[in-house]
């Protein structure tokens, strides 16, 4: 029965190179055999006796699917937004890059349809129904599905209830101390003396800034501001002084600063002075 009979599609999220089931990792699936039947150990040559093998990863706890997988040349260069997949090897193996295999990897929720399954057969004419041919690579074909996939629901982790939550009863009422203020008031003096002088130290917090300092006080604190007899416009200004201004007239003005430009136009009308110019004999 397949997984869409089921109802529960899950896509491909990681595809690698590994030596062995030994280095693959836990949540990939090693593909040891073709659909063919052939042995799916990737060899860089017949001189060498151990391979790679191609596995998957269909795990969405990174968040992360493969929405397409390629493969390219060495002359080729790598597609825009794509990436070379990881390669889970022993310490002296080695992948071939005559031949590399890139896959596009997005968030899962930007798409709807992604890489559902990938298979390897050898090279031969068989096909795969539902599956796309992707390429030919070190003598095995790669092919992909691809279709719609099903989100995974998110689960709702338990909340735990810690000891104090179970001590706490509903039925037990606690008396609530009445508020105070934080800072009292002073107690009032009874003396007449100790009565004007708290309200003159009163009235010196009232008038003295949060933020005060030695700094800023300043040798002008405490005078006293007048404007000086001199300046003051209600004594020095009388109605005689004010009837004394004359108020000129459009016509008044332009007779007054009438200019006829008399001496330019005679400098402008004056011959000026022509150089002769000794012609040949």
């Amino acid at each position: 029965m397949s997984l869409m009979e089921h109802g529960c599609v899950r896509p491909v999220t990681g595809v690698a190179w590994t030596s062995n089931t030994s280095t693959c990792p836990r949540d990939f699936t090693l593909i040891s055999i073709t659909e063919d039947g052939a042995a799916a150990n990737f060899t860089r040559s017949f001189a060498m006796k151990s391979g790679y093998y191609l596995c998957y990863n269909k795990g969405l706890t990174g968040g992360m699917v493969v929405s397409d997988i390629q493969i390219i040349s060495d002359k080729d260069s790598i597609p825009h937004g794509y990436c070379y997949i990881a390669e889970y090897l022993e310490a002296k193996a080695s992948v071939s890059k005559k031949k590399r295999v890139c896959v596009r990897v997005v968030p899962v929720g930007s798409v709807d349809t992604a890489v559902l399954d990938i298979k390897l057969t050898a090279k031969s004419k068989m096909m795969l129904q539902h599956y796309t041919y992707v390429g030919d690579i070190n003598g095995y074909v790669l092919w992909c599905r691809k279709g719609h996939f099903t989100s995974p629901m998110p689960q709702v982790k338990p909340r735990s209830i810690s000891v104090d939550l179970h001590r706490l009863s509903l039925d037990q009422s606690s008396v609530v101390p009445p508020l105070r203020p934080s800072n009292p008031p002073p107690p009032q003096p009874h003396s007449k003396l100790s009565q004007r002088r708290y309200s003159l130290n009163a009235k010196d917090n009232v008038d003295k800034p949060a933020e005060s300092s030695v700094q800023g006080i300043t040798a002008l604190d405490g005078v006293p501001f007048s404007l000086h007899p001199k300046f003051d416009t209600q004594e020095n200004c009388t109605t005689s002084q004010l009837n004394s201004i004359r108020i000129k007239s459009l016509q008044d003005i332009e007779n007054e600063y009438n200019y006829t430009f008399a001496v330019e136009e005679s400098a402008a009308k004056r011959a000026k002075p022509s150089v002769s110019t000794v012609g040949a004999q």
